[in-house]
């Protein structure tokens, strides 16, 4: 089963999200510890129910992202006229190397100066833990639109 987390000196671990998957990207389901998220999978452009994994992880990153600029917007005292709302996009590629991913970001920020907006965006993307991720291991690009 899953071991506990630790954190290294210094670091103080949040939060642990723990989920099962059985059957895979092509007809499986994934099960939260919790109950609260029950997911099934199924190809795209399948026509079955469900989801694929490049959906989750774009619904995730722009949750995330979210969050990073609700937190700098309080810091820097920048009122938002609306919700953001940002539109992710999660390419599943293949080439020589096999499959790999490539991911992008449309943030919109109604009501803000687009030099305040421009810069909340920017540092979001340095402070959100999936763009820190994303960010090391495949080719991102955050846009301010």
């Amino acid at each position: 089963m899953s071991q506990a987390a630790t954190a290294p000196q210094g670091e103080k671990l949040l939060y642990t999200g723990r989920a099962h998957t059985q059957g895979g990207r092509d007809h499986g389901v994934a099960r939260s510890d919790d109950g609260q998220l029950e997911v099934k999978f199924s190809p795209p452009g399948s026509g079955r129910p469900g989801t694929n994994p490049e959906q989750m992880l774009a619904a995730g990153w722009s949750a995330c992202f979210e969050g990073a600029l609700d937190i700098l917007a309080r810091k820097r005292r920048v009122t938002l006229a609306s919700d953001p709302t940002i539109d992710a996009e999660v390419d599943l590629n293949y080439g020589g190397d096999g499959f790999f991913l490539r991911a992008r970001l449309n943030v919109s920020l109604p009501g803000v100066e687009p030099d305040v907006a421009q810069a909340l965006v920017e540092e979001a993307h340095q402070i959100c833990p999936y763009s820190k991720a994303l960010s090391k291991s495949i080719d991102v690009t955050v846009s301010l639109v």
